[in-house]
């Protein structure tokens, strides 16, 4: 995780939850985005 971007991982944490893709994946995107303090936008929360 840590050679993607903080945009990179935005961009496919927006796009998971869009596609709906696996829990687990959107469990471990968003634990990287809490770990950075990013904050998501507020349609993906």
């Amino acid at each position: 995780m840590k050679l993607l971007s903080d945009e990179t991982l935005l961009d496919a944490y927006c796009k998971a939850v869009k596609l709906q893709l696996e829990n687990d994946f959107i469990a471990l995107l968003e634990d990287e985005i809490a770990k950075r303090a990013l904050l998501v936008p507020s349609q993906y929360n």
